[in-house]
């Protein structure tokens, strides 16, 4: 099992509700040393949400971790919302928490959106953070949208591609987001449920450079969530004023250390968009995981980022 290489299962120390809007209430957690390097773990999807696994990447003796459901996701409330969620909504909600917590700075790891979510809070606060350690890049430009969920992956994972398309009309696969969209949207909770699983078990079945049932029913459990806050996230370009908004504003955060995580065969991000982002910030350290996926359950994977994790656990 790869969960062997991660640190050993542990409580939070401290969990707290956050009034972040006269709608939203985030779920918060902090867990390991209160007094150890601040470190903020950034959830991917959006719409994943936290899991007890997420305390394990970092040495608790060391960090002071802390772990938050963003809006609509997990235990924040309202559950699957799309009002006032935005990109910039949950950068405001992160640094609510750092000021709630009264950390000066902290570091981010974040992996895939959370990736994305973490680079969109340093073009906004670079005076916030020490480090970030980033997994599975995505930087949420058309071109890797259009790889993932409308044809570039279809090839790898043609089986699992049908059956995702299957819950959109033939006449309405020309534009796979917008055809979601329109059914996630709709008032009926059952036409929401039958596109939220069909979105959900596509990104589950290529998670994993060998995909696993365990996946795909942890997928399938947030389904409504993730498939509702995905997409609209993703039809509305992240709410990104342009397409290659985070590569045009590297130099906001470029003098930050980071180490960019990326597995090889990652078949939901390609590595194409780490690559990417280190031309453009060459100051970053890039590690390609020659025998991983996208997940950051996979063993390549957990043993790079524990690795990165003990590397900067210095405050």
């Amino acid at each position: 099992m790869a969960t062997e290489y991660l640190f050993p299962e542990i409580e939070p120390y401290n969990s707290f509700r956050l009034k972040v809007s006269s709608l939203h209430e985030i779920y918060v957690e902090e867990a390991g040393n209160p007094n150890g390097k601040p470190v903020l773990f950034v959830h991917g999807g959006p719409g994943g949400g936290i899991t007890e696994k997420h305390r394990r990447y970092f040495d608790p003796d060391r960090y002071r971790i802390i772990l938050f459901d963003q809006r609509g996701a997990g235990k924040s409330t309202p559950y699957a919302s799309l009002e006032e969620n935005t990109t910039w909504d949950l950068v405001s909600d992160m640094e609510a928490i750092r000021n709630h917590l009264a950390i000066s700075r902290w570091m981010l790891f974040g992996g895939s959106w959370g990736s994305t979510l973490s680079l969109a809070y340093a073009t906004r606060h670079p005076e916030s953070i020490t480090d970030m350690i980033l997994r599975g890049i995505f930087l949420c430009r058309r071109e890797e949208i259009q790889w993932f969920y409308q044809q570039g992956a279809d090839r790898i994972f043609p089986e699992a591609y049908e059956e995702y398309a299957r819950a959109i009309p033939e006449e309405e696969r020309q534009d796979m987001v917008e055809a979601f969209h329109r059914r996630l949207n709709n008032p009926d909770p059952e036409v929401q449920m039958q596109a939220a699983r069909a979105w959900s078990l596509w990104e589950g079945s290529a998670l994993r450079l060998v995909p696993d049932p365990e996946t795909m029913e942890e997928f399938g459990e947030i389904a409504l969530a993730l498939a509702r806050i995905e997409n609209h996230f993703f039809h509305n370009n992240c709410f990104f004023e342009s397409d290659n908004y985070l590569l045009e504003n590297v130099h906001r955060f470029r003098h930050i250390p980071a180490i960019l995580i990326h597995g090889r065969y990652d078949m939901v991000c390609p590595v194409k968009n780490a690559y990417d982002l280190h031309r453009a910030w060459p100051e970053s350290k890039l590690q390609i995981v020659p025998d991983a996926g996208h997940a950051g359950s996979e063993e390549g994977i957990i043993k790079a980022l524990v690795a990165a994790t003990n590397e900067r656990k210095s405050p």
